[in-house]
C-alpha cells in the first residue's frame, strides 16, 4: 500500500470526537462510574508494580486468587463495587480520600475524578 492509498483510506473514514469518557462514547450504562473504576484499577496495578509483586503475591495481599487478579488487571472490572476496589487499594498500602465540593460553574456537569498523590 502506498502512502497515498493509506491517506485516502483515512480520508474516507468517519471520525467522531471523543466526549473525554470512552465508556460514554461506547454507550456503557453509568459511564462516570466505569471511568472511576478504570482509574482505580490503574492505581491498583501501579501499586502492585511499585511494590514489586507478581500476580500470585498481589492476589495473596488482596485476599483473592491469581486468576481473579489477572482478570481485574486485564480490565474486567464491571462486576466490582467501588468499595471492593477501595479495599484493594488499602490492602496495597494506599490511603484514599474522597472530597466532595461544589461544581465551579452553575450548570456545569458534575464530575468524578481520581487524583493520585505520590509521596517522596
Amino acid at each position: 500500500m502506498t502512502t497515498n492509498q493509506a491517506n485516502s483510506d483515512i480520508d474516507d473514514s468517519e471520525v467522531t470526537s471523543s466526549s473525554g469518557n470512552v465508556f460514554a462514547d461506547l454507550g456503557f450504562e453509568n459511564p462516570e462510574e466505569m471511568l472511576l473504576k478504570a482509574e482505580l484499577v490503574r492505581q491498583i496495578s501501579s501499586a502492585i508494580k511499585e511494590r514489586g509483586l507478581d500476580r500470585y503475591q498481589a492476589a495473596e495481599v488482596l485476599g483473592i486468587d491469581q486468576p481473579t487478579i489477572s482478570e481485574l488487571l486485564k480490565g474486567r472490572f464491571i462486576s466490582y463495587s467501588l468499595e471492593c476496589l477501595f479495599k484493594y487499594l488499602n490492602a496495597l498500602g494506599r490511603d484514599l480520600e474522597i472530597v466532595v465540593k461544589s461544581s465551579p460553574k452553575l450548570g456545569e456537569k458534575p464530575s468524578i475524578k481520581v487524583t493520585a498523590v505520590h509521596s517522596s
